[in-house]
């Protein structure tokens, strides 16, 4: 008796799958085999090698292909597979092979990273994810999962130690074939970082930065103590001190280029309205544009204040000056009355009072004629 259900059952799964003549125009679509299959599954069914399975759809006959590749079967071991399982009286055309590719969903390796920096961003006191540099324990490239796992990843179980920046995350990813979601984990060392420019090479204190000198880096925050420099604030800049290559650059690090060193010889210019005279002296220390140092007075010997300005150049601005008025300086068109004083003074202060043509030569006054004449009375 069982034998006779069993037959009978048989003929009822033919008679679905057969295709004869007349049962087109019953309109009983006949079952047809694949070309090109594509599954999502570990295994292939009935169902995803021919159109129309019908009951017998749902019927596992083989192994899928790895994540992500393409197998291929002689439609003769297909249709054997399938006799075996009861089916025949399928379609096959012309096609002489089936390919199977298995679809996959692939996790890179940077979105494995951002989703562990997005996990851990503004906690444990960590900043913004894009600062988080993570490593994980295991090297992992490009992760493959079923193309059934549609889901985003969510953490659902985070663990970080901010001490040693060790992290363990767990994540689960929904999947439309099973109603439980996949689950991964990973572990590793998490570290928040800053870009910074950072040396080349050694560098002087003397050295002016210039583009080769310096590259951009991320190093961990920790090691960066202060606002960190970027490339373009270096470069034409110089440091505070000798430093290494490899070491990272603070803002408080660089200062603007000295425009004089220590025992430079400098061009002294004494400068008020409608007076300007130069002479030659020595930078007692160094110092940027707009620095203000001391210098030697090579001619008088006496040690002035002035302010860098240029190149090798120190102005001394006549109110800084206190010096005793010349004995005699004659007003003329470039010159108003009230500032005879103040030109007596400089010529006193910057040429220890010249008493020869030689020397008001050497003092480079333009406009201004200096005499030996008792000065005028108002």
């Amino acid at each position: 008796m069982t034998m006779i259900r069993t037959t009978l059952a048989t003929i009822s799964v033919l008679f679905a799958l057969a295709l004869p003549a007349e049962a087109a125009d019953d309109g009983i679509a006949a079952p047809t085999l694949r070309a090109n299959v594509t599954v999502t599954a570990d295994v292939v069914r009935i169902g995803d090698l021919i159109d129309n399975a019908g009951s017998a759809a749902l019927i596992p006959v083989y192994r899928s292909p790895d994540l992500g590749t393409t197998g291929a079967l002689p439609v003769a071991q297909v249709l054997s597979v399938l006799r075996a399982k009861q089916v025949i009286g399928v379609m096959t055309g012309d096609i002489k092979e089936v390919s199977v590719t298995r679809l996959t969903r692939t996790l890179a390796n940077k979105d494995l990273e951002n989703a562990v920096a997005t996990a851990l961003e503004r906690r444990f006191g960590l900043g913004e994810a894009a600062n988080i540099t993570v490593t994980f324990d295991r090297g992992i490239s490009d992760m493959r999962l079923d193309a059934s796992n549609t889901g985003a990843l969510q953490p659902v179980a985070t663990r970080y130690d901010a001490r040693s920046g060790r992290f363990d995350i767990a994540f689960e990813i929904g999947n439309d074939n099973n109603p439980a979601p996949t689950k991964l984990r990973f572990t590793g060392t998490a570290i928040e970082t800053v870009e910074v420019a950072v040396l080349t090479r050694d560098i002087d204190r003397a050295e002016l930065l210039k583009s080769s000198d310096v590259t951009l880096e991320r190093r961990p925050k920790a090691e960066v103590t202060g606002e960190p420099a970027s490339r373009d604030r270096t470069i034409g800049m110089q440091l505070r001190r000798p430093m290494r290559a490899g070491t990272p650059i603070r803002v408080a690090d660089i200062v603007k280029p000295d425009f004089v060193q220590r025992d430079q010889s400098v061009t002294i210019i004494y400068q008020v309205p409608g007076l300007y005279l130069t002479t030659r002296g020595k930078a007692i220390e160094s110092g940027a544009e707009g620095d203000t140092i001391s210098i030697l007075n090579l001619q008088s010997k006496r040690t002035l204040t002035g302010v860098v300005t240029g190149r090798g150049e120190v102005t001394v601005q006549g109110a800084s000056q206190s010096a005793p008025m010349a004995p005699a300086v004659e007003q003329t068109s470039s010159l108003k009355r009230d500032e005879v004083p103040a030109a007596a003074a400089l010529a006193r202060s910057l040429v220890q009072a010249p008493t020869s043509p030689a020397q008001i030569a050497q003092a480079q006054i333009p406009q201004v004629r200096v005499s030996q004449a008792p000065a005028k009375s108002e």
